[in-house]
């Protein structure tokens, strides 16, 4: 995350530049001000608890999706697996925020350069791997939708693992600058994990903030929604022909609840790029109102995180019941049962009925069903 307004955000999108300047103002701030500094030591400890549940709830969650994923057999879907990257980046980046916390509560980095530069690297490599998920996750849509059959031999559970692996490996080479050039920098109060770049260093903060906010957001969102426009115009020129209207629901609710996640992402994180757009093309009164609100939109972004389980439980009929029997709350049994049933009884008649057949193709049910 970023280090706009306190250093210990590991800065995926920002650096000590920004932080210095805020630093600044805090500084420049009489001490007989005493409602400026009570607002920002209040703001501070409301900050940090929200980091702390956030955290607790991310990483229950993201656990839980990623248990019955792995648990159950009918879980275990095309669009599913890229789910299971989804949560497994989710808890990563989730990992670093205690770290993160820990630093805003002190003011100071107290762990160490090593320790500094893997929780930037975690944090920074599972935002970037995020966007590229959801986008992947869409063009699976678009290509379940647009041309269902055709992408048959694409949207294989093997394929999808093979394509999570690249997203990773993608991420990771996106993400070398923070690999490189994140560190501690030593003030007079005391040490700071962000991003120390070489001279001259306004200019590779522009260029860094221009980078992530292109290839970290814009980009995968202009493809996401480009995916969607063209699901739209397939949808609403020749509708989606098939023999079943259990299918045709399955996969328009596998289709809303990606189109859902997809939107969420983009609420939780658009604010945060434009206080990061902003911070390099115009010129921003660092008072204390502004610091908190940026402090509020970091959070946010990280909510994100936690967010994604409790859509997947209201969306997805699956995941609920899956939920509901690890949680003890509903005993729904059979699940890996049911699934091998229904199964053989869809191989049965896709080998008795050509016409079935082409019907399942069409919808994708067996790869897409959540």
């Amino acid at each position: 995350m970023d280090s706009w307004i306190f250093p210990s955000s590991p800065p995926n999108l920002s650096e000590h530049l920004l932080y210095d300047s805020f630093m600044q103002d805090n500084e420049s701030i009489p001490h007989g001000n005493y409602t400026d500094h009570s607002f920002t030591r209040t703001s501070t400890v409301v900050i940090t608890c929200m980091y702390f549940l956030v955290c607790a709830m991310g990483l229950c969650g993201n656990a839980l999706v990623i248990y019955v994923i792995l648990r159950y057999a009918k879980m275990k879907t095309v669009t599913n697996i890229y789910i299971l990257n989804l949560a497994v980046a989710d808890v990563l980046f989730m990992l670093g925020l205690p770290f993160i916390a820990i630093q805003l509560a002190l003011v100071h980095w107290p762990f160490g350069p090593v320790l500094c530069r893997v929780v930037m690297t975690v944090d920074s490599l599972n935002q970037f791997t995020s966007i590229f998920c959801l986008m992947v996750m869409s063009i699976d849509r678009y290509l379940a939708v647009v041309h269902p059959i055709k992408s048959t031999k694409w949207r294989k559970p093997r394929m999808a693992k093979t394509i999570n692996l690249a997203v990773w490996g993608v991420s990771l080479m996106v993400n070398l600058p923070i690999v490189i050039y994140s560190g501690v920098i030593t003030k007079h109060d005391g040490c700071f994990c962000t991003i120390v770049w070489p001279e001259p260093q306004e200019a590779y903060y522009t260029a860094f903030m221009f980078y992530t906010f292109i290839l970290g957001f814009f980009l995968p969102l202009m493809v996401i929604c480009l995916c969607y426009l063209c699901i739209i115009i397939k949808v609403k020129s020749s509708g989606i022909r098939v023999g079943s209207s259990k299918r045709k629901r399955s996969e328009r609710k596998v289709t809303r609840m990606v189109s859902i996640v997809v939107a969420v992402f983009v609420f939780c994180w658009l604010p945060f790029y434009v206080f990061n757009v902003t911070s390099v093309t115009g010129t921003i009164s660092t008072t204390p109102i502004l610091r908190s609100t940026f402090a509020f939109v970091v959070v946010l972004g990280y909510a994100n995180s936690c967010a994604n389980p409790i859509l997947y439980a209201f969306l997805s009929e699956n995941f609920k019941k899956s939920f509901q029997n690890v949680l003890c709350l509903k005993n729904v049994g059979g699940l890996d049962e049911v699934d091998r049933s229904d199964s053989r009884q869809d191989k049965s008649r896709m080998m008795n009925d050509p016409t079935e057949t082409q019907s399942t193709l069409l919808n994708g049910d067996l790869q897409t069903s959540i």
